[in-house]
């Protein structure tokens, strides 16, 4: 992947069409077909705090975190500004350290396909430190059958299932787009909504 983006650099000149500045579709979808209900989350490359946000709105005990001490400052102020009460940390991810704490949902908007290949694994066994069974998990990765240049990165079905099958089972793997603030038709993405086995 060459080397590691500035992702401070990358919020301060606001170089970010991810951040639309509304909850993710279909995070909203998750909720509004009652998937998942009010309780501890926790939103993996949270951003500047958009979908954490919405999140605690909903009702949802929230943590976000985030290698960006820009958007992890930005998220702050407007969790501060719509008073609500949401955790943000700044953690380079995989982190097998996140603090004891355990989740019944995460999200992850575009973290997981960020990653080099050798951190995956490292990935999916900090997911399994953070959760318990019956934890669901919802990844928003790119889809390789459209691979964008600027756009997001993209991963095969295959390797998403690869990633995560020996502690989740896949409730649905299925194609969606993303919401961005470019005009037009957003990139091509996998939804994948897991749930923790034993």
């Amino acid at each position: 992947m060459g080397e590691e983006r500035d992702w401070d650099e990358t919020y301060r000149k606001g170089q970010t069409p991810w951040d639309s500045g509304r909850p993710c579709s279909e995070l909203v979808r998750l909720l509004e077909e009652g998937v998942i209900s009010p309780c501890k989350a926790l939103d993996l490359g949270c951003g500047t705090g958009t979908n954490a946000i919405y999140l605690a709105q909903m009702g949802f005990a929230v943590t976000g975190v985030d290698i960006s001490q820009v958007a992890i400052e930005m998220a702050r102020e407007k969790a501060d500004a719509a008073g609500l009460s949401v955790l943000f940390m700044l953690v380079k991810l995989p982190n097998l350290f996140l603090p004891g704490r355990v989740y019944d949902f995460v999200f992850d908007r575009g973290c997981f396909h960020a990653l080099k290949d050798d951190e995956r694994p490292r990935y999916a066994e900090m997911l399994k430190e953070v959760t318990v069974e019956g934890s669901l998990f919802l990844l928003l990765t790119g889809n390789a059958k459209e691979p964008r240049n600027p756009g997001p990165p993209t991963m095969t079905e295959d390797e998403i299932r690869e990633a995560f099958s020996q502690f989740f089972d896949f409730l649905w793997i299925r194609e969606f787009r993303f919401d961005t603030t470019d005009a037009g038709e957003g990139p091509l993405g996998f939804s994948s909504l897991m749930k923790r086995r034993k």
